[in-house]
């Protein structure tokens, strides 16, 4: 059984797809699975199919959305199975909750080597954070949910696992860059201060890293980048760590090399 959410939805039972193609049948299978094993309550459904827009019967509506994946479960796991649909996907007294015996979604794999991997730094083993890290990142096939239609309920999940991996590639990042391993980071920084243009966290990282590359003019071209990003659409100045991290590439301070972590000094 496999449940992935780190991408377009992956839902299979002995290799056979679930994932239905009628829009808000994948969306309640999409919000089932990212709560595997977990209750989710029919309110929630509710919300995240129509957002304040209910029909006149949505429990009704949902049933037979339920009804519909329990009929691909159940040709999934065949008649001989002692396990049936209804134990898979149990209804609850507010609810239902997805239970699939040995799988575990993605997204859960993937929190848990990055909190692994978070304490490694935090313990200045680089190697191993590295390692951690980068098994994290693999798991990422795309946009989380990227072929789901998302409501607010799934919005909000798709958010925070965006920004349980920003931090991930932060932490990443700084080990390798305690490892030395400078110039195989540069590529995805600067696709990543690309897609959050106003992280100052990704940036200082970017601009320590360039400046590491024997690229200071880029290193000062990244931070006028952030600047003017931040004052157009935020009315603010950067941090003053950022503006102290800026005054040590211009004035070619050693502090730049020698920060363990590359950023310990600002």
């Amino acid at each position: 059984m496999e449940i992935g959410v780190l991408g377009p939805l992956v839902v299979s039972v002995r290799g056979r797809s679930l994932v239905p193609s009628a829009a808000k049948s994948r969306q309640v299978l999409a919000l089932l699975a990212a709560n595997l094993g977990r209750h989710v309550s029919l309110d929630a459904i509710v919300r995240e199919l129509w957002d304040g827009t209910t029909p006149g019967s949505p429990t009704g509506v949902v049933q037979t959305y339920v009804k519909q994946l329990r009929h691909a479960l159940a040709a999934a796991l065949g008649p001989a199975d002692e396990t049936g649909p209804k134990e898979l996907l149990s209804r609850t007294h507010t609810g239902y909750v997805l239970n699939l015996p040995g799988a575990e979604a993605d997204a859960r794999t993937f929190e848990r080597l990055a909190m692994d991997g978070f304490r490694a730094l935090a313990q200045q083993e680089a190697a191993e954070a590295a390692a951690l890290l980068d098994r994290a990142e693999e798991l990422w096939r795309g946009p989380a949910l990227a072929d789901v239609r998302t409501g607010p309920v799934l919005r909000t999940e798709t958010h925070r696992l965006d920004e349980v991996r920003r931090a991930a590639t932060e932490h990443r990042v700084t080990a390798y860059m305690m490892l030395g391993r400078h110039s195989e980071i540069l590529g995805e920084l600067s696709a990543m201060t690309d897609r959050y243009p106003l992280q100052e966290g990704l940036h200082a990282l970017w601009i320590v890293c360039l400046y590491r590359c024997g690229r200071s003019g880029e290193a000062l071209d990244a931070f006028r980048r952030l600047r003017a990003a931040m004052v157009g659409e935020l009315g603010i100045e950067p941090s003053h760590r950022l503006q102290r991290l800026h005054h040590a590439v211009l004035r070619d301070d050693p502090a730049l090399d020698a920060a363990a972590a590359g950023l310990a000094a600002f």
